[in-house]
């Protein structure tokens, strides 16, 4: 049992449940204490009850809530690539096999959403270039 991390996070909604987990004990069972809660968004950190969390606790908890935002980062890009793949799908599929019917379902919502996506899209690339270009003093 001493393979166990010294820290375990329940992952929430917004962040995760922080426990100290403790293989010490007389019965050699597995004991989780919460310790803090914290929050992914604002890197709140929360402490249990009148718990006072040490330097190493608050170490812990930073290097989690860092890699907790990395990981998050790398599934929104995913997530993103995986929408454009959907897209692709959704182009063939009306192309290829889309019934009259189902087309009339779907043009309006997904026309005005691609056009929204559209309009964001331009304007940032059009922002990124305006922004490079005075960087570059042009």
């Amino acid at each position: 049992m001493s393979d166990l991390p010294e820290y375990y996070f329940r992952v929430r909604e917004n962040g995760a449940a922080v426990f100290r987990i403790d293989t010490e004990n007389r019965q050699r069972r597995i004991e989780m204490d919460q310790i803090a809660v914290v929050n992914i968004r604002n890197g709140e950190v929360r402490p249990q009850g009148d718990r006072e969390l040490s330097d190493e606790d608050i170490r812990v908890i930073k290097d989690w809530v860092d890699e907790r935002r990395a990981i998050l980062a790398e599934r929104e890009v995913d997530d993103i690539r995986r929408a454009i793949d959907h897209l692709n799908l959704t182009t063939q599929w009306a192309q290829s096999r889309a019934t009259d019917d189902q087309l009339e379902a779907i043009t309006d919502a997904l026309l005005l959403t691609m056009h929204d996506l559209r309009s964001v899209l331009v304007r940032k690339k059009a922002d990124r270039i305006m922004k490079d270009h005075q960087q570059r003093g042009e």
